[in-house]
């Protein structure tokens, strides 16, 4: 079994903790450009024909720790604030746009929003289950969250079979649709936040510097100091297939269990519904609680 890493504070703890920087004033052209790439998104949903267009997205399909998170978003497209569509004028994919800009867009997407879905899976669930069924399944629930009746709902890039509501796969949605751009910025900073988190927990992975992904770096801490709680084990990681065919030796069998995850509050495929104009606490409810499934309960 490889080792795991201590659970204990760190230096590294202050500097998880620390809230991004303001996002830098963008030069004219720069902020133009971008403008115009949100006046798009926004175009294609009206094309749609319907108020209101649902989009869910997910972010941490493809890093090597930490959860899977899926978000939907409901925007009604003839009630939506002239200084929210403003706002939104950033609006994009969210691996487009730097950590600050993202931030920036958070509050603003929850506000703007009609509904909000947050859905998440644990490393218990996607090591027990597969990467893709967990990911289909959450993108799926987070849509049947926030639909309503006469919605148009979209999903970023796959079709999702048992899912209740009608819908469509929209390749490279998240550079598409508005709906499927501002699920795309939820899911990121809300999964993004619970690394910047772990590393205070879990020092030694750089976890609020990779956020779960692999790195040169965290291949190298893997290979030294084994895997935590937090890391995926199973082979149907995609992360960890690309990773053993780039001829980096893992610790151990990453096919077994591994050692149980921290016990606590299983936010296995629980979502969280907001309806009104302050949803942020709901958003991120049990934050520290979505690696808390233990490996043999999956």
């Amino acid at each position: 079994m490889p080792p795991t890493g201590p659970q204990t504070g760190s230096e590294s703890s202050s500097r998880a903790a620390a809230p991004p920087a303001a996002p830098r004033a963008l030069p004219k052209a720069v902020g133009k450009r971008r403008r115009r790439r949100a006046s798009r998104l926004f175009s294609y949903d009206r094309s749609l024909g319907s108020r209101y267009v649902a989009g869910a997205d997910e972010a941490g399909r493809g890093s090597l720790a930490g959860p899977l998170v899926a978000a939907g978003v409901l925007l009604d497209h003839e009630t939506l604030a002239r200084r929210d569509r403003i706002a939104l004028g950033l609006l994009n994919d969210s691996k487009m746009l730097s950590r600050e800009e993202r931030e920036q867009l958070y509050p603003v997407v929850l506000r703007a929003a009609r509904r909000v879905a947050v859905d998440v899976r644990c490393v218990g669930g996607i090591d027990s289950r597969g990467l893709h069924v967990s990911n289909i399944a959450a993108l799926a629930r987070c849509l049947e969250r926030v639909s309503i009746e006469g919605a148009i709902c979209l999903s970023d890039g796959f079709r999702l079979p048992g899912c209740r509501v009608e819908h469509q796969a929209v390749i490279d949605g998240d550079k598409t649709s508005a709906a499927i751009a501002a699920a795309s910025i939820i899911a990121k900073v809300t999964r993004d936040r619970y690394m910047h988190r772990a590393e205070g927990t879990y020092p030694g992975w750089d976890f609020a510097g990779n956020v779960g992904y692999s790195t040169p770096e965290h291949r190298a801490a893997i290979r030294d100091v084994g895997i935590s709680v937090l890391h995926r084990r199973s082979f149907n990681s995609i992360a960890y297939s690309q990773l053993a065919l780039g001829g980096e030796p893992m610790p151990g069998d990453l096919g077994e269990a591994g050692p149980a995850e921290p016990a606590g509050q299983d936010s296995e495929g629980v979502a969280d519904v907001l309806v009104g104009r302050d949803p942020a606490v709901a958003v991120e409810q049990h934050p520290d609680h979505v690696e808390a499934k233990r490996a043999d309960a999956a």
